[in-house]
């Protein structure tokens, strides 16, 4: 039986094994009514419910809520795993393991770790690890869909789903699953342009100076880019303050639009948009290289729609080999390589990444705090639940 049919056992079958659990507390929703967010109670997992002696029971100690949090508690999207009124929110984990199945060897009490979000459907990128590139139409994500998330105590896992996190970086480990959406872009950029057999990107822009758009500056500087970050913010602020401090460069779109500045210090090989205003792609389009690459990650709704250039940027991108790919969530390939990432920048620049976590709220039952922190906090960077102590 493999975790995902695991994860969709029968309801029935999972209250029978567990009604006689201890419980524990979770953060939830119920799909579908805004603003439904409370605490509910769930039976405590434990190692064995993951079959063939592969479990791995672990503490929550961290979780990191963000603007998919507060989309799906205003009902704009989000469904109940089977059986179940509610979803347990939370896919932005830390952890560490407190049990482990006799057939499990990759971890130990003690380690610590960050779930994965996506599980595998029935398509063939499913089948092959790739779970995160599906073609399925219904997709199960922790804390997002159909499966319940990470803003509770605890929660039990396959190893194939869980990367470790060494203990230098348990300070700033909640920070590794928004991380991971950042390295699977650029990494799926260099892919892309192997075609190319030879490219060397030297410059690049990143549209946005949220949680996101920090990551992506520091990857991008991480491995050489000389980098202009676009945010809506006059300085002095903390962000821009963030970005300076690794040596890349701070612009105020209110004074110097993407196309200005891509003409002062672009064209850009590769940009990184990360401002959850979609008009800007394809601003971004006419500011881009040739052979260059537009990373996509934010996720957007609503119904905007831009009058553009359309015949010039489609000749632009025909004839200047240009390339356009979105990036939103993540294989464990992706948290090995966002560890990487980190590990380095804490090398680098020790103390760079623990300023990124600004808004901390100490315990599940002040779940309103920290969507009051989501709506308001005044500064926020990465919002955050303690769960436990580290």
């Amino acid at each position: 039986m493999s975790m995902t049919t695991t994860a969709r056992r029968a309801p029935m079958e999972m209250e029978a094994a567990m009604k006689d659990r201890a419980t524990m507390k979770a953060v939830a929703v119920r799909p579908g009514r805004s603003n439904s967010v409370h605490l509910a109670s769930l039976p405590k997992p434990e190692a064995a419910d993951i079959p063939n002696g592969r479990g791995v029971l672990v503490q929550v100690l961290r979780v990191g809520v963000d603007g998919t949090d507060k989309e799906i508690n205003a009902a704009e999207y989000g469904a109940a795993p089977p059986g179940y009124d509610y979803l347990v929110i939370g896919h932005e984990s830390f952890g560490r393991v407190v049990e482990v199945g006799p057939n499990v060897t990759e971890f130990a009490p003690g380690d610590y770790v960050v779930a994965t979000v996506r599980r595998p459907g029935m398509s063939i990128y499913d089948a092959i690890g790739t779970y995160d590139m599906t073609t399925d139409d219904v997709y199960f994500e922790r804390g997002i869909n159909l499966l319940h998330g990470f803003l509770t105590e605890y929660y039990v896992e396959d190893p194939e789903y869980l990367a470790k996190v060494p203990q230098a970086l348990k300070e700033v480990g909640v920070l590794l699953e928004p991380t991971t959406v950042v390295v699977k872009g650029i990494a799926q950029a260099y892919e892309i342009q192997r075609r190319l057999r030879v490219w060397r990107p030297r410059r690049a822009a990143v549209l946005g100076a949220g949680t996101i758009g920090l990551l992506a500056t520091m990857a991008l500087r991480l491995r050489g880019l000389e980098v202009t970050t676009f945010a809506r913010t006059p300085k002095p602020n903390k962000n821009a303050s963030l970005i300076e401090s690794l040596g890349a460069r701070y612009e105020i779109t209110q004074e110097v639009s993407l196309l200005e500045g891509a003409g002062t210090h672009g064209p850009f090989d590769l940009i990184f948009e990360a401002s959850g205003h979609s008009p800007l792609a394809f601003e971004a389009m006419q500011a881009l290289a040739k052979n260059g690459v537009l990373v996509l990650s934010s996720v957007t709704g609503g119904d905007k729609s831009v009058e553009v250039p359309a015949d010039r940027i489609n000749l632009d991108f025909v004839l200047g080999n240009k390339v356009m790919v979105g990036t939103v969530n993540a294989n464990r390939e992706y948290f090995e390589m966002g560890v990487r990432d980190l590990a380095q920048q804490e090398a680098a620049n020790p103390g760079w990444l623990r300023q990124l976590m600004t808004h901390p709220v100490k315990g599940l039952e002040n779940y309103a705090t920290l969507f009051e922190h989501l709506t308001n906090g005044k500064g926020a960077i990465k919002v955050y639940c303690e769960v436990a102590d580290l």
